[in-house]
């Protein structure tokens, strides 16, 4: 799987697991709803600014978003 890819699907699982939308999380991480939009229908890749922006966002370690196996979304902490 490509690390877009593999983002993406982490930044959707992490976002929903966190009970946010994607304008909440917008907000928290001070981007663009329709960016965070693009991000997880994986049309932009985010820099590494925005990776730590969503990351401080969601109250995780920034690796969360880019590790190829995500455990179990009830093991996400806020």
């Amino acid at each position: 799987m490509r690390l877009r890819s593999i983002m993406a699907r982490n930044l959707r699982l992490l976002r929903r697991a966190s009970g946010l939308t994607q304008e909440q999380l917008a907000d928290l991480s001070g981007l663009d709803r329709n960016y965070i939009g693009k991000l997880e229908r994986e049309e932009n890749s985010p820099t590494l600014d925005t990776l730590e922006a969503i990351a401080l966002a969601l109250q995780v370690d920034v690796e969360r978003l880019v590790q190829r196996e995500m455990p179990a979304s009830r093991q996400v902490m806020r």
